[in-house]
């Protein structure tokens, strides 16, 4: 239901948008580092919504991609604990070597 109610909000939202560049067709000064130039409104302000969106998606995707490397850590070390707690039920221990071992790939020292 969240996503149907993310895209109602998306197409009222590129409504009102295109209501207000419609509405401002006037042409402006668009000031560069390197020059300037005539554009009609229209056209900057779509242009700047299209950047705000690409950028914000691009922001978004980055998150993503970043919390699917630290699920996908998360799940290698809960299945090596999950192997050395069958080890350690079966009355095996786990070798201060096996313990180093999962330290050095997580880069941290649990606690425990």
């Amino acid at each position: 239901m969240k996503g149907q109610w993310t895209l109602i909000f998306g197409f009222i939202f590129a409504l009102i948008i295109s209501v207000f560049a419609v509405i401002n067709v006037n042409s402006v000064t668009v000031n560069y580092v390197f020059g300037t130039a005539q554009w009609p409104l229209i056209i900057v302000i779509l242009t700047s919504v299209l950047m705000g969106g690409l950028i914000v998606g691009s922001v978004g995707l980055y998150k993503v991609f970043r919390l699917q490397q630290q699920l996908k850590k998360v799940t290698k070390e809960k299945e090596q604990l999950k192997i050395d707690l069958e080890k350690c039920q079966q009355g095996e221990t786990v070798t201060e070597i096996e313990a180093e071992e999962v330290i050095e790939e997580d880069g941290t020292k649990s606690e425990g």
